[in-house]
């Protein structure tokens, strides 16, 4: 295999974990830094975990991240089918052949059979494993005779295929992350290959794919590493040339111990999937990057480096710069540890790059917001003012709701501490002066207050604390003068005024 091809086999179980885009995403840096073909493969043989709707979540999601396939049940391509349910007659073929080996035999157990075996290893307190010291005793083709196998083939009697693991044979196990690992076959079981309805497992499907498609590179999760041994066995009895194998670490959950679950981000408010999920039994929805406000720039950012560190430690990449700097040896062994603040801040870095009219567009967009009676001039005025302070662009209306309209209430603390009888005796006499100001801009209102706290014989938190309480609400926003340049003057006097009136 020359070409560097990769695929992302996701199963159509439910919403696409963040570890999972990940993966995605590793698949296509690698690729991509390589001058290859990065392939989405559909994984659907697990026909009774099957959900609907969650092939066409992966595909939306993969596009929102910008990770595009080369070749996928969408994009089409020249090793198609790429959803295995369709691929059924490609399977039947490759396990006719395999059979004819001694690396398979089918077994006819009941699961009824199985139970009673495990019952009897409980009891003497061992553990029951279907494998080199139980299959000769049990209901298989390596204890009946053909004519018994045929006979009960002709009944219509279900089976399964397993893989015959050798027996005690040492592979030595290559991983482009871990190194070489050694497992002895004799702690292996025989794993079915082919269900009681034809379709073929996880094990048998993904290897007949990744060869039919000629994949020179799997990239995946550490939790197929045991069952790695059984995928060289499988190369090995098929007579193919096996890939190259990486398998990423976890994504850990904010404390450090154990793997990052949906459950974690119900704990500490924050979503593990990148689009938001309806589930269609229950009509309870699981929270996404996408709808709660990330940009997807961010949210790439934010993964390729839970477990990948750029060259100089560079934290702000873009999609093609990591291309650029991806190299698969560098991704760590050890798990990464998710943070919720770490993921805001990068939301927070990527708007602040953003240009002002590019956070206009995207908080026109927004549907809970009303910005019609506002120019664009005037909300690009409070972009200007908000963005450093935003994570999320509807932070910029949230935080800046004064801008929008007047104070109906006072916050308590804030009254506390800015307000009194002097305060509001300084108010009065400020809107005199704000009244004279013919040009109403924040550099000659900055000139005017100082002027005037002097006159007054005041500090300048004498006049801005109280001020900006009469304006806001609070005391939070943005420089004062900025703030009565946005409102106006009409519109500030008339704050002021309604302060000085309500304030008790």
């Amino acid at each position: 295999m020359n070409k560097v091809r990769v695929r992302f086999a996701p199963s159509p179980t439910g919403p696409l974990h963040l570890g999972g885009v990940r993966t995605a995403l590793y698949d296509y840096l690698f690729a991509k830094s390589q001058g290859g073909d990065f392939v989405l493969r559909i994984e659907d043989t697990d026909t009774a975990r099957y959900v609907e709707g969650a092939e066409e979540y992966i595909m939306e999601a993969l596009e929102w991240c910008g990770i595009i396939p080369d070749e996928s049940p969408k994009h089409g391509g020249k090793f198609a089918p790429y959803r295995q349910s369709e691929r059924r007659a490609i399977y039947d073929k490759h396990l006719v052949a395999l059979l004819k080996t001694d690396f398979a035999y089918i077994a006819f157990d009941t699961p009824e059979e199985l139970d009673e075996v495990r019952s009897e290893f409980e009891k003497n307190g061992d553990v029951f494993a279907y494998n080199y010291v139980t299959r000769n005793r049990l209901k298989n083709s390596l204890t009946l005779s053909e004519e018994e196998v045929q006979h009960l083939k002709n009944e219509n009697v279900p089976y399964v295929v397993r893989f015959k693991m050798p027996v005690d044979r040492i592979l030595n196990l290559e991983d482009i992350i871990r190194g070489i690992s050694s497992v002895n076959t004799n702690t292996l079981d025989d794993k079915v290959l082919v269900k009681n309805d034809g379709m073929p497992t996880y094990h048998f499907a993904n290897v007949v794919d990744d060869h039919e498609m000629e994949i020179s590179h799997v990239i995946r999760g550490e939790e197929w590493l045991p069952s790695l041994g059984l995928h060289y066995l499988l190369y090995e009895a098929m007579g193919w040339e096996k890939p190259e194998f990486a398998h990423l670490s976890l994504i850990l959950k904010p404390e450090g111990k154990g793997k990052l679950s949906k459950r974690d981000g119900d704990k500490f408010g924050f979503p593990v999937f990148p689009l938001d999920f309806k589930d269609r039994e229950t009509d309870s929805v699981s929270k996404g990057y996408r709808e709660e406000g990330y940009f997807p720039e961010a949210f790439l950012n934010m993964i390729a480096l839970l477990g990948w560190s750029p060259a100089n430690d560079r934290e702000l990449l873009s999609l093609e710069e990591m291309v650029q700097e991806f190299d698969l040896h560098k991704v760590h062994k050890a798990g990464a540890r998710f943070s919720k603040e770490k993921a805001e801040w990068f939301n927070h870095e990527y708007l602040k790059l953003k240009s002002n009219e590019e956070v206009l567009a995207l908080l026109k967009s927004n549907e809970g917001i009303q910005l019609q009676n506002y120019s664009d001039d005037k909300l690009l005025k409070i972009i200007s003012l908000m963005k450093e302070r935003a994570t999320f662009v509807k932070d910029i209306y949230e935080q800046g709701t004064f801008f929008f309209e007047s104070p109906l209430n006072y916050e308590e603390k804030a009254v506390k501490k800015a307000w009194s009888k002097e305060a509001a005796e300084v108010m009065t006499k400020l809107c005199t002066s704000l009244d004279s100001v013919e040009n109403f801009s924040a550099e000659e209102l900055k000139i005017m207050l100082h002027h005037f706290a002097e006159n007054e014989s005041l500090g300048m938190g004498k006049v801005m604390m109280p001020l900006r309480l009469c304006l806001v609400g609070e005391l939070k926003g943005p420089d004062v003068p900025d703030i009565l340049e946005i409102l106006g003057k009409e519109e500030s006097l008339a704050r002021i005024r309604n302060a000085v009136n309500n304030i008790a």
